[in-house]
């Protein structure tokens, strides 16, 4: 006897707006936080959620006095919603590279707090890039370095601002920024008031330091020999409060430091020998889907990254 089975309806128009509202509740952890996001009642996404429901057949949330919480299938459909509008996006991005027309988004993410300089320099790619592409729509967030290289390794987003010591093959890098860091101390650190040359190098040693917690340049290694590491700080807004602590020594950058030098709360220490350059570089990936928005943030960085 032949078993029967049932051919599964196609995803509608109407399946794909259900599932949005349900992403929108899961994600904010519940009916009443998603009014905000979809600028709907909680009543109407009840209605819809109700519909969802109904339409799969499947109880895909619990919702009552004990709180939000979803079913089961609630969780395995939420992973498949998150599959179905990652595969509609890169479809998305498939057909406009296809054009070659620059539209859809443009994304660029920095790994660090940039300073006036800094978002000058990107200002004025911000400022080109409109020029020669007005519709794009433009992201531009932070998040850590390790978080960016995996994105671009997945053409997930089109170009990362990050210091590129350790260079990955699949990935070309322009010079985006360079200057120098010099080697701190805050105010209540002993060596804040002792004169340059009372101070001999092979005592840094004897203070705790804070390490830039990434790889550096051969230079920046051999500075940095000099010193005891007993804490770690990437972005340097951290390793600033740590300094101000008077608990450490640390490198810096004047820029990112000003207004604490002119008002004598940090101090250089050797400033002409222990320093080394920090170098920002423009990531993008090789072989990109979307080599025409790749070229153009290239071309834009050409005349802006002049280090």
């Amino acid at each position: 006897m032949s078993k029967s089975f049932t051919i599964p309806k196609p995803i509608s128009e109407y399946d794909i707006r259900l599932l949005r509202i349900f992403k929108a509740v899961v994600e904010s952890g519940g009916f009443a936080a998603a009014e905000s996001v979809l600028g709907i009642t909680r009543s109407t996404i009840s209605i819809h959620m109700s519909s969802l429901e109904t339409r799969m057949k499947l109880t895909l949330c619990l919702r009552g006095r004990g709180g939000f919480a979803l079913t089961d299938a609630g969780q395995a459909v939420y992973r498949a919603t998150l599959a179905l509008f990652e595969s509609l996006n890169d479809f998305s991005l498939l057909v406009s590279g296809l054009e070659g027309d620059y539209a859809g988004e443009l994304v660029i993410l920095c790994a660090d707090q940039l300073d006036d300089n800094k978002q000058r320099v990107l200002a004025q790619m911000i400022d080109a890039i409109n020029d020669v592409a007005p519709k794009l729509h433009l992201v531009v967030d932070q998040e850590p370095i390790a978080s960016i290289e995996k994105k671009l390794l997945n053409d997930k987003i089109h170009a990362g601002i990050f210091p590129g010591y350790q260079q990955i093959d699949n990935f070309d890098y322009h010079p985006f920024s360079s200057e120098p860091i010099y080697l701190c101390c805050g105010k209540g650190h002993p060596l804040f008031n002792s004169e340059q040359g009372e101070i001999e190098p092979h005592i840094l040693q004897q203070y705790p330091a804070i390490h830039p917690g990434i790889e550096i340049n051969k230079q920046g290694k051999q500075v940095l020999q000099n010193l005891n590491f007993t804490a770690r700080a990437y972005q340097f807004d951290a390793r600033k409060a740590m300094l101000l602590s008077g608990r450490y020594l640390g490198f810096l950058p004047t820029q990112t430091i000003a207004n604490e030098l002119a008002n004598d709360e940090i101090k250089l220490l050797f400033q002409d020998s222990l320093n080394y350059q920090f170098d920002l570089s423009l990531v993008t990936r090789k072989a990109a889907r979307e080599p025409h928005k790749i070229q153009l943030i290239k071309d834009v960085a050409e005349t802006y990254c002049r280090c």
